[in-house]
C-alpha cells in the first residue's frame, strides 16, 4: 500500500470513536447457530457489496477511512470500509479469525503471504522466496481467508475512493502489526478489542 500517515488498522474500529461509525444492520442469517465458515463470510460480504443502498450510505472522508459496523452471520463481525485513495493498512493479521472481504467500489490491492507463520514466540522472521502473493480485487472480486492470514490492504488510486465488505469470526480476538524490510517481518505490536473502542 501506498504509504498512509501512521498504520491503519485492517478494520475501522481502532481509531478513537468517532461520528463516522454507526451501526447498520443487514439482511442475512444471524444470530446464534453454527459458526460459518470462510464461504458463507464470503458468500456474506458479496451479497451485501450487491446493495447499492447500503454502499451508497457510507460517509466518505478525503482524509481518512470511514466505516459502518454491520451485522454479520452467525454471530461474525462485519464492517463496510471506505478507502481514501492512497490509504491502507499496513501489515497484520487477524490472530484466529477466518474472515472474507470484497471490493464494493474502486480498486483494492492484496498483498499477502503464502506461508503459515508461526503463530507466537518470534519478534523477526526471515520469509523464504516465493510466498509473496498480490491481487488486483476491483469490484465484485474478493477473497475468503483461514486463521493467521497475514496481509496488507492498500488503495493504490490517486484521486478515487474505494468501498470494501469485511466479516471475520469469530469477532477479532485480536490483531498483530508487523512491519516488513525487504524478505524480513517484525512482530511490532499486538492489539485487542479494548484497544479499538
Amino acid at each position: 500500500m501506498p504509504a498512509s500517515p501512521a498504520p491503519a488498522p485492517s478494520f475501522p474500529a481502532a481509531a478513537s470513536p468517532s461520528p463516522r461509525s454507526v451501526l447498520a444492520p443487514t439482511s442475512g442469517p444471524t444470530g446464534p447457530g453454527p459458526s460459518p465458515t470462510a464461504a458463507e463470510l464470503l458468500d456474506f460480504v458479496r451479497r451485501t457489496a450487491a446493495d447499492a443502498g447500503l454502499i451508497a450510505s457510507l460517509p466518505l472522508d478525503p482524509e481518512g477511512r470511514t466505516w459502518i459496523r454491520l451485522d454479520g452471520p452467525g454471530g461474525s463481525e462485519a464492517w463496510l470500509i471506505g478507502w481514501p485513495p492512497g490509504t491502507g493498512t499496513g501489515w497484520h493479521d487477524h490472530a484466529d479469525s477466518i474472515g472474507a472481504f470484497l471490493t464494493a467500489s474502486g480498486t483494492l490491492k492484496e498483498h499477502s503471504l503464502a506461508a503459515r507463520l508461526p503463530t507466537d514466540g518470534w519478534k523477526t522472521l526471515e520469509l523464504t522466496e516465493g510466498i509473496d502473493r498480490s491481487r488486483e480485487l476491483t469490484p465484485g472480486q474478493g477473497r475468503a481467508f483461514g486463521r493467521h492470514h497475514v496481509h496488507e490492504v492498500l488503495n493504490e488510486s490517486a484521486d478515487e475512493h474505494a468501498v470494501s465488505v469485511h466479516a471475520y469470526y469469530p469477532p477479532l480476538p485480536q490483531i498483530r502489526r508487523y512491519s516488513r524490510t525487504d524478505a524480513v517481518l517484525r512482530l511490532e505490536q499486538t492489539e485487542s478489542p479494548e484497544d479499538w473502542q
